[in-house]
C-alpha cells in the first residue's frame, strides 16, 4: 500500500469507526432504534442502533476507499470530512429536540468536529501539487 498520508488516514479511520460501530451496539440492548436518547460508549459518546449503523457504513467507507487508491481517498476523507463538519455543527442545535435521531450528545458533537477538520485537513492538503505517472510527461 503506497504511504499516502490519505490512505493511511482513511483506514486508520476506516477500522476505528468499524470498530466503534461494532462496540456501540454493547450499550445499546433496549434503546429504540431511532431514540434521542442512547446508551454511552466510553461513558461519554451517547450512541443509537441507528448512530452504530451509520458508524459501520462510514467505517466502511473510509477504509474501503483507503484501501483503493490515492484519489479514492482522498474524495472520500473530504467528503465525509464535509459530512462530519456540517454534523458537529448541526449536532448543537438538534441535541434535545425530537430530530435528534441519531442520540447526539455534546460530546459527539466534538468529536466529529475533531474528524472533520482531521479528515478535510489530510482530504485537502495532503497530496496537494503530487501529480500521478499519467501527468508526468
Amino acid at each position: 500500500m503506497n504511504s499516502s498520508p490519505n490512505r493511511i488516514v482513511g483506514v486508520i479511520f476506516g477500522a476505528v469507526y468499524l470498530l466503534v460501530g461494532v462496540l456501540g451496539f454493547f450499550v445499546t440492548s433496549g434503546v429504540d432504534f431511532v431514540a434521542t436518547r442512547g446508551g454511552l460508549l466510553l461513558g461519554i459518546f451517547e450512541v443509537n442502533p441507528f448512530h452504530n449503523i451509520a458508524h459501520l457504513l462510514i467505517g466502511a467507507v473510509l477504509l474501503i476507499g483507503g484501501l483503493s487508491s490515492v484519489k479514492a481517498a482522498k474524495g472520500v476523507n473530504t467528503v465525509i470530512g464535509a459530512a462530519y463538519l456540517l454534523l458537529g455543527i448541526v449536532g448543537f442545535f438538534l441535541a434535545g429536540t425530537s430530530a435528534n435521531i441519531l442520540a447526539l450528545n455534546t460530546p459527539d458533537h466534538f468529536l466529529h468536529l475533531a474528524s472533520a477538520i482531521l479528515l478535510l485537513g489530510v482530504g485537502l492538503g495532503a497530496e496537494r501539487g503530487v501529480r500521478s505517472n499519467a501527468a508526468v510527461a
